[in-house]
Formats: C-alpha cells, sequence, structure tokens
C-alpha cells in the first residue's frame, strides 16, 4: 500500500511538473509588439558631405564640422518561437543632424542637415532569462533606410544650394535588457548601432548610435 501511494505521489508530481513546464513555454513564445524612443547619436559622414560639395564644381576646398545628438524613435513586432530566440522587425527613424561646411573659391559658410527616416529592418534576438521577469537582450540584422543632405548659405563669392539623398542597406546590431512586469506587459533599454547612407552619391555610410527606452506588449 505503501509503495502504491509513493508511485501515484511520483505521478502526479511528474505530471504537475510538465504541466508547468508546458505553461511556462506557452507563456514565453509568441507574439509581440512595442516601441522605443531615445537618443541618436551620429558619425556623421564629412569626407561625404565635402566630396558632395566639391562634385557640384563650384568651390575649391570644403571642410565639414557637425552636430551629432538628435531624438531617435523606433516601432516593432516580433515573434518569439524559442525561449532565446525571437525574429523582429520594424521601422525606425533616427532624426535630423545639424552640420557646417566652409567653402573657399567661392567663399561661402553652408548650413545644413543629414536626415536618416524610413528605416526598415528585420533582426534575430538572443533573449538569456536571468528570472522569471529579466532577460538580456542581443541582436543583429538587416536594414535599409534613407538619408538626405541638404545645405544652403551665402558667402561673399556667392550663393550655394545642394541637396541630395541615398537609399541603401547594411548591418545593425544591438545590446539590450528586458523586464516583464506581468505576462503582457514589458519595459526595454537599449543600444543598438545602425549603419546608415551617408546621403551623398556613391558608397558613403554613417553609423548612428540609438540609445532608447521602450515598452513591449505580449499577446
Amino acid at each position: 500500500m505503501h509503495q502504491k501511494t509513493i508511485i501515484s505521489l511520483c505521478c502526479a508530481t511528474a505530471s504537475f511538473c510538465f504541466g508547468a513546464v508546458a505553461v511556462a513555454a506557452d507563456t514565453a513564445n509568441g507574439w509581440y509588439a512595442g516601441g522605443n524612443v531615445g537618443q541618436s547619436r551620429a558619425k556623421v559622414d564629412g569626407a561625404g558631405i565635402n566630396a558632395a560639395v566639391l562634385a557640384t564644381g563650384t568651390v575649391a576646398t570644403a571642410a565639414t564640422s557637425t552636430n551629432e545628438n538628435d531624438t531617435g524613435f523606433k516601432l516593432f513586432a516580433g515573434y518569439r518561437f524559442h525561449p532565446n530566440f525571437a525574429v523582429e522587425g520594424g521601422y525606425f527613424n533616427l532624426g535630423k543632424f545639424g552640420f557646417t561646411t566652409v567653402t573657399t573659391g567661392p567663399a561661402a559658410t553652408l548650413n545644413g542637415t543629414a536626415k536618416s527616416e524610413n528605416g526598415f529592418n528585420l533582426d534575430l534576438v538572443g533573449i538569456l532569462p536571468l528570472n522569471e521577469s529579466f532577460s538580456l537582450l542581443a541582436r543583429v540584422g538587416a536594414q535599409t533606410s534613407k538619408t538626405t543632405l541638404s545645405l544652403g548659405g551665402v558667402g561673399p563669392g556667392g550663393t550655394t544650394s545642394i541637396s541630395s539623398s541615398q537609399t541603401s542597406g547594411s548591418y545593425k546590431a544591438g545590446l539590450g535588457a528586458q523586464y516583464d512586469f506581468t505576462k503582457s506587459i514589458g519595459a526595454r533599454a537599449e543600444w543598438e548601432r545602425y549603419r546608415v547612407p551617408g546621403g551623398a552619391s556613391g558608397s558613403s555610410k554613417a553609423d548612428v548610435d540609438l540609445f532608447s527606452l521602450g515598452v513591449v506588449v505580449k499577446f
């Protein structure tokens, strides 16, 4: 009788444990969506801007200095297909960065902007759960986006105005952390690097870092 009781208790315990694992797996995996906003910091392609100015044939030299901080955001949706992996796609806008280009022949000071917008990405996200609520994130993916350059100014030598845009694809990567307040709502803190077009003609590129906070809603 005692042996039968032990066997029954073992079976009941095993059944409970497997049921709990199944519930945890159902909760962990599935669809989610959200958004982040934060500070974007660009390494503006000053050499590419100089090349775009010189390509007009109206100036002899060009030197560019930049203002490399703005506000960026992203919207995303993803599917967590494994406790440690998810696929995530989204839209991002990294903001507008100012710069000043000084030219000679004619002499002029041009004020302009480099705007990174209309970006789309697809990432593979690695997830390392540390406990039931807190996880570390790492991501790598591909993105395509558009950068628009515009500048103009008046100097002793005359007026110069230039505008160009470039759309191309490259990589993106990032690290972050997620804290789940409930089974449906969580918060994220992330750093991501986007390799975006520089905006000038040719193959110019620029790196933009996005430091952001966001909200995740699980379905």
